[in-house]
């Protein structure tokens, strides 16, 4: 698990939201879980700052598919139906990837 997740998220709860994942990826139940849609607006960009691998200041959809991985190296990677409906519900402006601010609003809709 990256350092800068796990001083933001208590690495149990990100071990449960895992465990839920492995049947089938729901974003709302992943924020749910890990405690991300309990957390502030400084520490989801905080984690929106690791998903962002390229540091492109967006999530991009190869970025979406290792989503999980971010939270623990030994994850699955998301199929293309759970990547595509998880861009479709945090991409509100339909630019084909999701900023820091849609990442924010998405994270705490759950």
């Amino acid at each position: 698990m990256s350092s800068e997740i796990t001083s933001i998220l208590n690495p149990a709860d990100i071990t449960k939201a895992l465990e839920q994942c492995a049947a089938g990826f729901h974003h709302t139940a992943f924020f749910k879980a890990s405690g991300l849609s309990a957390k502030s607006d400084a520490e989801l960009a905080k984690i929106f700052n690791v998903l962002d691998g390229d540091k492109s200041g967006y999530i991009e959809v190869d970025e979406l598919k290792d989503f999980l991985k971010c939270f623990s190296a030994g994850a699955r990677t998301l199929n293309e139906k759970e990547t595509n409906d998880f861009l479709a519900a945090g991409d509100s402006d339909h630019d084909g990837k999701i900023g820091v601010d849609e990442f924010k609003s998405m994270a705490k809709q759950t």
